[in-house]
């Protein structure tokens, strides 16, 4: 389905994503990509015909303008500032035996760890007229500026009566979790809908990391839905995914994938959550079309290349589950 207008916009830093063949000695060839929470959203919303922009901030350098291109060539409206004095943020993922094995950032003084609240002045009219602002919590954790640019994006949303969803997306190499614990909170008052792990849900609540079982999750979605917002989902990999709120306590299974590369497959889930949200179905239609995604995803390397189109879910059968109250 193709929804015309605005439908959600997204907000965050998208890197150049540098992928050796095998381990990275001198000499070795890197494929060069790219990659972000957000803009991988952005792309799985638009591969399932939603509109979908992508705010983000660049460097005036070539990985930049390949950042921009491919996003915009997945059908992404993009609104991207490029800054002349700083680049372009990197990843490299490093790669053993053909499977990532870790990835690796180089983002501290990157153009967008630059953002500041101003820079949003020309977009604020996109962010106010979309169904949905989506962020993730990677965007906080760059620094003081980009908190304040996600602080600025929810006040025009808010404002605006748009809603505001957030997928915790938590990366210790950018932020304790001390830290990300006092600054979501202060967030997930304005938050309609939350997405997160079991660990980072328990980072959340504080508590201790468990058993990643349907259970334990069914009760952290609980703990999170009490500070505040109205829907939570926990994702559970191969369980699935849990709810609570909109049509929960809820427990989506997801059918079982060989896993190549599950990098990405959170932003999937995301997409495909978000997609459905849009068409106006139940939460259980919204969690599998998000257990859908995500599982497509898991199947092939690379951090957005496997995001479904519609055609392609319907004739994979990727992510068929049954609905389980």
């Amino acid at each position: 389905m193709t929804h015309d207008g605005a439908g959600v916009v997204t907000l965050g830093e998208t890197m150049a994503l540098l992928t050796p063949d095998g381990r990275l000695v001198a000499g070795s060839s890197l494929r060069v990509g790219i990659g972000g929470a957000e803009s991988n959203t952005a792309i799985g919303l638009a591969r399932l015909g939603c509109d979908a922009t992508w705010i983000g901030r660049v460097g005036d350098d070539d990985l930049g303008t390949a950042v921009l291109r491919e996003i915009r060539a997945e059908g992404v409206r993009v609104l991207a500032d490029r800054d002349p004095e700083a680049p372009t943020g990197v990843m490299l993922k490093e790669m053993r035996g053909g499977r990532p094995r870790r990835v690796r950032y180089y983002r501290s003084t990157s153009a967008a760890a630059r953002w500041r609240p101003d820079d949003l002045d020309g977009v604020a009219d996109r962010i106010a007229g979309a169904r949905v602002l989506h962020l993730t919590g990677i965007t906080p954790a760059l620094g003081p500026g980009p908190l304040e640019v996600v602080r600025r994006a929810i006040t025009i949303a808010r404002r605006a009566g748009v809603e505001v969803t957030l997928d915790v997306n938590h990366r210790r190499a950018l932020w304790t979790d001390e830290r990300a614990r006092e600054v979501l909170a202060g967030l997930l008052p304005d938050v309609g809908v939350l997405l997160a792990g079991a660990e980072e849900a328990a980072m959340l609540l504080g508590r201790a990391d468990g058993a990643e079982t349907v259970e334990r999750g069914t009760e952290l979605a609980a703990g999170l839905a009490g500070l505040g917002p109205p829907t939570v989902v926990v994702k559970l990999g191969e369980l699935g995914a849990v709810a609570d709120g909109e049509g929960g306590p809820l427990h989506l299974p997801t059918r079982p994938v060989e896993v190549v590369d599950p990098v990405g497959a959170g932003d999937a889930f995301a997409a495909g959550l978000l997609a459905a949200r849009l068409d106006g179905l139940s939460a259980a239609e919204q969690i599998a079309l998000g257990n859908a995604c995500g599982g497509a995803v898991c199947r092939e390397p690379g951090d957005w290349e496997g995001l479904p189109t519609r055609e392609d879910l319907a004739r994979g059968g990727v992510g068929d589950a049954a609905i389980v109250r």
